[in-house]
């Protein structure tokens, strides 16, 4: 049977990378936890085992690129906010960002047809609105 050696496993972090994943694992293990979701609850909405994120969260598992945008999309931020290369946003507020500001980051993660949607219906509640 062959074998592969573990530095060129799919999943595992090589030892340079561990720096970076374990941020990132930080980062995530964050948001889950602002948003009041547990591991179990995010690990079923993006198609893991608890363990799995258990592991991506310590930075002991990478985390699949192909992976990066929906778990972004259920935690509510950008992929950029996931990876740490994120500018920092100057809203002159401190905390979690607003529910307006997750929804319009949200609708920035959504395919082109879907944002002209959800703009359209915007356009129509804010005119009823200004009648």
């Amino acid at each position: 049977m062959l074998s592969v050696p573990s530095e060129l496993s799919v999943d595992t972090v090589a030892v340079t990378d561990r720096p970076f994943y374990e941020e990132m694992g930080q980062r995530i293990a964050t948001l889950r936890k602002a948003r009041g979701l547990t591991q179990v609850q995010l690990a079923e909405k993006i198609g893991v085992a608890q363990q799995t994120l258990a592991h991506y969260e310590a930075g002991r598992l990478r985390l699949l690129a192909g992976a990066l945008p929906r778990l972004a999309n259920y935690l509510g931020v950008a992929v950029e906010d996931l990876l740490g290369s994120a500018p920092r946003r100057a809203t002159g507020k401190r905390g979690p960002p607003s529910r307006l500001l997750q929804q319009i980051e949200a609708v920035s993660a959504l395919p082109r047809a879907q944002q002209r949607f959800v703009s359209q219906m915007l356009d129509s509640v804010l005119a009823q609105a200004t009648r």
